[in-house]
């Protein structure tokens, strides 16, 4: 298969997947189609939004026309990393000899939706982010391989931070993208009442397996990158770093530490990702912006000004924008 039949499939069945999951999702495109560009990616994302919005139907979906096995976790003050991970416990054999078996936990499934990860101890989220880093478990000494495709979908409430153990910025940074879950308009919440207070069910199929998932991982890494396009990418995440001549006005003013070279390989490869899904075998400049915003607006670490004035990420994002131009020097 060439490289124009890849591209084409991978759209093709991008396409699809948007119209089975629209069957059950209103609204949202946005978030579906992150999601899948971090599968893409073999990234893991971080979703913002207040509770009620569709963000554990619309996992549970994505893991049916996926093929993927789903799992849920609910993070709490008290659960143990065991509690995710799976511990050895004590069997007897028909000898009545005893030994120890590993009994998995719900992180090993392909499609993990993280439920108000905030809420769970620094050791318990610690545990989850040892597992969406190494793609393994590590029990008794012995390591544990996780099925791919694995993605891990965190989930936290922005408006209720009381009892919570917010992410460090390191740990953040292991996140590909972060997805910011937008309330419905009217339009869109007239159509959720529609679906939710009638009897009508949707009945989903399969469009991709795991094995096609892996096939277009690999696709990814093959879409080429132009110097000068890379070059944008790479003065795009150094201008956010206030102590650099390059750093834009509102970085220099507000940001205590930028990006890591994290931010510019989620970028270029978040880019591939969105130029295969729009059909193309080449990344542009406006791949590279958008994928900025979900790069980068949980990597920019705010200093007290910053904080005490309330500036958000996608502002000074905006402003990076503006402020590095395509051609260098310009």
């Amino acid at each position: 298969m060439d490289a124009r039949e890849k591209v084409e499939r991978i759209a093709l069945a991008f396409r699809r997947l948007k119209d089975e999951i629209g069957q059950v999702i209103v609204g949202h495109e946005e978030i579906v189609e992150g999601v899948i560009i971090c599968l893409l990616c073999g990234g893991h994302a971080l979703l913002e939004g207040v509770p009620g919005l569709g963000k554990t139907m619309l996992v549970r979906t994505l893991g049916q026309v996926l093929n993927l096995k789903f799992s849920r976790i609910q993070f709490t003050p008290d659960l143990m990393p065991a509690d995710i991970i799976g511990t050895n416990i004590v069997m007897q054999d028909d000898m009545n000899r005893k030994y120890f078996q590993f009994q998995q936990g719900p992180i090993f499934a392909q499609i993990i939706l993280a439920d108000e990860i905030n809420r769970a101890t620094p050791k318990t989220q610690s545990a989850l982010l040892e597992a969406m880093q190494e793609s393994s478990v590590t029990v008794g000494g012995v390591e544990y391989r996780l099925e791919s495709p694995f993605i891990v979908l965190a989930t936290q409430n922005p408006i209720e931070m009381e009892g919570t153990y917010p992410l460090p910025e390191a740990q953040l940074d292991r996140f590909f993208f972060k997805l910011n879950v937008r309330y419905p308009t009217q339009a869109q919440m007239s159509e959720i009442v529609d679906r939710t207070t009638q009897p009508k069910r949707f009945q989903l199929d399969f469009i991709l397996n795991p094995d096609d998932l892996n096939e277009m991982k690999e696709t990814v890494k093959e879409v080429p990158l132009a110097s000068h396009v890379k070059d944008y990418a790479i003065r795009l995440v150094m201008a956010t770093h206030p102590d650099l001549e390059i750093a834009s006005p509102l970085a220099r003013r507000y940001v205590r530490y930028g990006s890591s070279p994290r931010g510019v390989q989620s970028i270029v490869l978040a880019a591939k990702a969105k130029a295969l899904l729009d059909g193309r075998f080449n990344v542009s400049f406006d791949d590279i912006r958008q994928a900025t915003f979900p790069s980068l607006r949980h990597r920019l670490l705010l200093n007290f000004e910053g904080e005490a004035e309330g500036v958000e990420a996608e502002r000074i994002i905006i402003d990076l924008l503006e402020h590095v131009s395509e051609t260098p020097g310009e």
